[in-house]
């Protein structure tokens, strides 16, 4: 029995079974068998293949990450053979073959704990006694492959390391990686009198204290960027707190920026622990560059109390108010009835924006359709650069940007548990803030009111976009609602302006997207813009037309990458500059796609056409369609889509698609959904009848009054006509 690194608890070795995917393993074993699934390891690039990568997890033992395991695409990769990269063990195969998927942690300071496996036996780094034949000793710690792995080092080893080997060791030092963070600084100990340093034992598990103001200058984390190397004194607000198996990483924020700070008191010991998160601190340390990432090697870190930490908080309030706030709206194009919710867009914007500055998560929610879509990716490509530019590591966008589609226009519960299992878990395990969510073209309606106001009791805030009228219960659940409620205006439109408000830059960028929102009817004004862009209507309707049906594909993943090929990669640029009708059409992605969405759109257009139904109710003509016996229910178009088609194309003034428990209603006249719900339900008395989707026009009933339903759906629908 023994404790786990990460948590104390007691578990049988070193890391207790709910923290067993937040340590790193580096593997010393000879066999394939030995390897733990699901863990994650420590490897070396060996080389590429057309299929994926070959990461030696040891000398003796290689596996494969495949291409298909990849956030990005193999070609993006910059691994070159000998680099160390972090992998998780997917599958170990009867005939010895791995499987790796990748690890969006690529560096060991990112893991909260580290541990070593040698066979099937685990031990903790400060046990190891260097049987690798690759290891080579350095000041405190072992360096492999190019990373450190923090170790202890006896009294007395040190003792003869200070008095035989200062120069090699100061040298060493210098190549030593993020993981292995240098110890806080001895010298003042050293130059004591050799009595005390006698009568006196070493204290290494404490750092300095209190940093010396005299020899250090303060500095913003936004000039950082050209103090590599030099001293420097960061005052700021702690954001997060990392225990990896090597040192501790603060991640500090000031008014210009974030850098994380290493600090080390020895293998996996959490360093300054009276530090917590949202403490005000006064941090020294050395500026160092690590795999082209800035951090602080920390020296000295103080909690800041009283009027220092006042001083330092209003200096980082006033800075966000003046950061987080635009100065007005920038909007795609013209748009009075955008222009109207201007405040509104401002104080989204604002909400954004703030969230990027305090290191909060942002998740963006929006429908799997078309409109949705561009919805969601024109705020994400307005979120990233912000991302960026404020956080120093890499990798920031995925930790601090997470887009994730709805199969359904309402937030219910069932979303909404999804997203507080997820960040409740974030914030247990990775220390993260509680995010900001952004619902898009979702939630404005009453019955995503459990689904908001869940969030809401955990902390998370909610920001909700939707062109479509709201109801006024979402006001109250959401704290901030952007909701023009205007004839003929898209969620893609009015999420884009929200998008080049929080980023003016992206603008130009996003030009042609509100036009790719609208199915018909599109305003003159985003016509104009997307041709402005090099868009014209042929290749608005071919990006429509792809992302509607990519969107239908694995409808519950982002599909950043592909999406983002879609509308702004090599393939979109293609078209806008003006490249030849034929050569559009058979090179581009979106054309490609697009072809696809036709031939699977026509197809069930033609099959539903010659199944419909149809009838005259007090002069009206209805087109009825059994979409369970005349449509494929689990293939493209959904149900949804295929119904706005038919209603398209048709002659009739409502069609009606019904399947076994649920109906889709289009029209030609302002159809009130929840009212013809409620007609319909005196008419048809327990058959549970209730307006299950009023963005996508659906109505839920109980089977078994199928028949029922369809007749007094129809009815109350036709009484709504003038």
């Amino acid at each position: 029995m023994g404790n786990c690194i990460i948590c104390g608890a007691d578990t049988q070795g070193h890391i207790c079974q709910s923290h067993e995917e937040d340590v790193v393993f580096e593997f010393r074993g000879d066999s394939p068998d030995q390897l733990v699934e699901n863990r994650f390891y420590r490897g070396v690039v060996d080389g590429y293949a057309d299929f994926g990568v070959f990461i030696d997890l040891s000398p003796s033992v290689t596996g494969l990450l495949h291409r298909s395991e990849l956030d990005g695409r193999l070609e993006s990769l910059d691994w070159e053979p000998g680099d160390t990269v972090f992998v998780q063990v997917k599958n170990v195969r009867d005939n010895g073959n791995i499987d790796l998927t990748s690890s969006i942690r690529q560096a060991e300071r990112e893991f909260r704990g580290m541990l070593i496996q040698d066979g099937t036996e685990e031990q903790l780094p400060e046990d190891d006694e260097g049987n690798g034949s690759e290891e080579v000793e350095a000041g405190n710690g072992r360096e492999r492959n190019g990373e450190s792995v923090a170790a202890t080092t006896s009294e007395e080893e040190s003792t003869d390391e200070a008095t035989e080997t200062d120069e090699p060791a100061a040298e060493t030092a210098d190549d030593e990686s993020v993981t292995d963070a240098a110890e806080p600084e001895e010298a003042s100990e050293e130059d004591e009198p050799e009595a005390k340093a006698e009568s006196e034992p070493e204290t290494e598990a404490e750092p300095e204290s209190e940093p010396e103001a005299e020899d250090v200058t303060r500095r913003e984390i936004g000039d950082l960027s050209d103090r590599v190397g030099e001293e420097v004194r960061i005052e700021g607000e702690v954001v997060s707190v990392r225990q990896t198996g090597g040192p501790t990483v603060f991640e500090l924020r000031d008014e210009s920026g974030v850098v994380d700070c290493a600090a080390f008191v020895e293998a996996g010991v959490r360093a300054y622990p009276e530090i917590e998160v949202g403490d005000i601190v006064r941090l020294d340390g050395e500026v160092e560059l690590r795999h082209d990432e800035l951090q602080v090697e920390t020296e000295a870190l103080v909690a800041l109390e009283g009027e220092e930490a006042e001083e330092v908080e209003r200096r980082l309030a006033d800075a966000m108010t003046e950061r987080a706030r635009p100065d007005e709206a920038t909007l795609v194009a013209e748009d009075d009835a955008v222009a109207a919710a201007s405040e509104e867009l401002l104080d989204a914007a604002e909400a954004i924006r703030r969230a990027v500055l305090e290191s909060r998560p942002i998740v963006v929610r929006h429908a799997a359709t078309a409109d949705g879509y561009v919805a969601g990716v024109a705020l994400e490509r307005a979120i990233l650069p912000m991302v960026r530019e404020e956080h120093a590591e890499s990798d920031a966008e995925y930790h601090y940007v997470t887009r994730r589609p709805l199969e359904e226009s309402v937030y219910g519960m069932n979303d909404a548990t999804n997203d507080v299992t997820r960040m409740l878990q974030d914030r247990d395990r990775h220390d993260e803030k509680l995010p900001l969510v952004v619902l898009a073209g979702t939630a404005s309606t009453v019955e995503s009111e459990d689904g908001l106001e869940m969030l809401g009791i955990y902390g998370a805030q909610r920001v909700v976009v939707d062109a479509a009228p709201a109801d006024p219960e979402i006001a109250d659940a959401a704290e901030v609602l952007v909701n023009p409620a205007a004839d003929g205006l898209s969620t893609g439109a009015l999420a884009s302006s929200l998008a080049s408000t929080v980023t003016p830059e992206v603008r130009e960028e996003i030009a042609h997207l509100p036009a790719v929102s609208y199915w018909q009817d599109t305003p003159e004004a985003y016509v104009d813009a997307a041709s402005e862009a090099g868009f014209d209507a042929e290749a608005v309707t071919e990006l429509r037309e792809a992302v509607a049906l990519e969107a239908f594909y694995q409808s519950y993943d982002e599909k950043r990458e592909l999406v983002g090929d879609l509308l702004f990669g090599e393939s979109v640029e293609a078209i806008a500059a003006g490249a030849p009708e034929d050569a559009a059409e058979s090179e581009t992605l979106a054309g490609h796609i697009a072809t696809q969405f036709r031939e699977k759109m026509d197809t069930e257009v033609e099959t539903a056409e010659a199944n419909f139904e149809t009838s005259e109710t007090d002069g009206i003509e209805v087109a009825v369609l059994d979409t369970d016996s005349y449509t494929h229910k689990y293939d493209f178009p959904p149900s949804s889509l295929l119904l706005d088609e038919l209603h398209r194309r048709g002659d009739a003034s409502v069609t009606i698609g019904v399947a076994m428990d649920e109906l889709w209603v289009r029209a030609d006249a302002d159809i009130d959904l929840r009212e013809v719900a409620r007609e319909a339900a005196s008419n048809a008395p327990g058959a549970g009848l209730t307006a299950a989707g009023l963005r996508e026009g659906r109505i839920e009933f109980l089977s078994g009054a199928r028949e029922e339903v369809e007749i007094a759906v129809v009815g109350a629908v036709v009484e709504q006509f003038d």
